[in-house]
C-alpha cells in the first residue's frame, strides 16, 4: 500500500523555520498501531492524518511520535495549507476532532490561514508541583494550569529564552506538558513569547505549538489589555503566530511553506 504525504513548515515563511508536521489524507482512517508507527518513523513534532466527512470537512487526528494528541495547531496549519493548496477554489474547512469538537479553518487574504480555536485561558493554581519547580532552573513568578499544560509565568523575556529543563522531572507532571512565558520586551515586535516543553507527549522542546496559545493569548490578552496579539515561540527554530480574541474563541492564524511531498510505503 502506497500513500501521499506532505511536510509543512507551519507558523514560518520561510522554510526549516517554525514546527514541521506531516500530512496525510486517506479515504477511511489507517489502523492506530499503523498511524502510530508512522508518527514514531516521521519523528516530527506531529503526524496529522484527515479523512473526508463532506464538502470541504475532515475528521482530523495528530500523532506525536509518541502517542495520539489531543489538539495540535501547527499540524492543523499544515493540513489546512496542503488542502487549500489542492483545492484552490476552498475558501474554507471545517475540521472535525473527538476531544476538541469541530472548528474552523480560513484561508486569508493576506496568505494566512485563521484557525478559530476554543478559548483554553489557564487558571491559577496554589500547589505548584514540585517536579515543575524543580525541573526549571528559574522559579517562575506564577504557575497557572489549563487541561493541556502548566503555565510558568516569567517577569522577563529573557527567562523564557534562558531558562533550562530538566526532561526526566518535567516528564513526572504527565499528561500535563509546560509552557513558559513572558512579556516581550519594548523593543520586540512581539506582545509575548513562549517555549514549550513535552518530554511526556512528545519530545523534549516543541519548535511551535499552535494549541497553546489557545490559553496563552485569552491570558496576555487580559494583562496587556489587547484583544490582538502577536506571538513569538523563542524555540531554536521559533515561529511567529497572530492571536484574536473573540469572546469565548480564539483565532490562531500563520503561514505555512511546503517542504516534502512523497509517497511512503506500508506493504509491498
Amino acid at each position: 500500500m502506497k500513500i501521499k504525504i506532505n511536510i509543512v513548515d507551519a507558523f514560518t515563511h520561510t522554510r526549516f523555520k517554525g514546527n514541521s508536521a506531516a500530512v496525510i489524507i486517506t479515504d477511511t482512517w489507517l489502523t492506530d498501531d499503523q498511524m502510530q508507527q508512522i508518527a514514531t518513523e516521521n519523528n516530527l513534532s506531529e503526524t496529522a492524518y484527515l479523512i473526508p466527512q463532506g464538502l470541504q470537512e475532515f475528521a482530523i487526528r495528530w500523532f506525536s511520535p509518541l502517542t495520539e494528541i489531543d489538539f495540535c495547531g501547527h499540524a492543523s496549519l499544515a493540513s489546512a495549507y496542503v488542502l487549500f493548496q489542492s483545492h484552490p477554489d476552498f475558501e474554507h474547512l471545517i475540521f472535525h476532532t473527538e476531544k476538541l469538537g469541530s472548528f474552523k479553518v480560513q484561508q486569508c487574504d493576506n496568505g494566512f490561514i485563521e484557525m478559530d480555536f476554543p478559548n483554553c485561558c489557564p487558571q491559577p493554581i496554589s500547589d505548584i508541583p514540585a517536579a515543575l519547580l524543580v525541573g526549571l532552573s528559574i522559579k517562575p513568578q506564577q504557575v497557572l494550569k489549563s487541561e493541556q499544560a502548566y503555565f510558568a509565568v516569567y517577569a522577563n523575556a529573557s527567562d523564557v529564552e534562558t531558562v533550562q529543563y530538566d526532561s526526566s522531572q518535567l516528564k513526572c507532571l504527565a499528561p500535563f506538558d509546560v509552557v513558559v512565558t513572558a512579556q516581550a520586551t519594548q523593543l520586540s515586535p512581539y506582545d509575548f513569547i513562549s517555549r514549550y516543553f513535552w518530554p511526556a507527549n512528545g519530545g523534549d522542546e516543541d519548535p511551535v505549538t499552535g494549541s497553546i496559545h489557545a490559553g496563552l493569548a485569552p491570558f496576555w490578552a487580559e494583562k496587556l489589555n489587547k484583544t490582538e496579539l502577536f506571538a513569538y515561540q523563542a524555540s531554536k527554530r521559533g515561529g511567529e503566530l497572530h492571536c484574536k480574541i473573540q469572546n469565548d474563541r480564539v483565532l490562531v492564524s500563520g503561514q505555512a511553506v511546503q517542504y516534502l511531498e512523497g509517497v511512503l510505503t506500508l506493504t509491498d
